[in-house]
């Protein structure tokens, strides 16, 4: 019996995470700086890595030009392009390494509520791209959201 198969081409996908305990976009970005140079300190890759207990089901689509997308103060605000995924443990259980590339993107500031551990974010749900003088980064989350409420962005 002849076998068909259906061409079904990759669809994107993307993660949705919480920062905690960063304050601002500029905080994040501190604190991922000095996670990558303790990695190439150590002879690691320059990747930002954030390791989860699960591994994602559907990593392929993570790997067709997937993101992480941070939430911040209640605030999606910026994003990191995946650029892998690693079976690795923690605590001596089986868990996945999410590799990040080192630079973080500023995003049209969406509201978001808390939520535990991470959610998928399909492409038609992310924000867009928010680049040069106008990204408004180094703005207080307070006028990033009030702007937000007002429809500035």
């Amino acid at each position: 019996m002849p076998r068909f198969f259906v061409y079904r081409p990759h669809v994107p996908l993307h993660l949705q995470k919480l920062s905690v305990g960063s304050e601002s976009i500029a905080s994040l970005r501190d604190w991922q700086t000095r996670f990558v140079q303790s990695r190439t300190d150590k002879g690691l890759s320059p990747h930002h890595v954030h390791v989860t207990r699960m591994f994602p089901i559907r990593g392929e689509a993570l790997l067709d030009n997937g993101s992480i997308y941070w939430v911040i103060k209640g605030l999606i605000q910026c994003r990191n392009p995946i650029e892998g995924l690693e079976e690795t443990t923690k605590n001596g259980h089986r868990a996945c390494a999410i590799m990040m590339s080192p630079t973080l993107i500023p995003v049209v500031p969406t509201p978001r509520r808390a939520f535990q551990g991470w959610r998928y974010l399909n492409p038609e749900d992310a924000p867009k791209d928010l680049e040069g003088p106008n990204s408004g980064e180094d703005l207080p989350p307070e006028l990033r959201m009030k702007l937000v409420n007002l429809g500035a962005w």
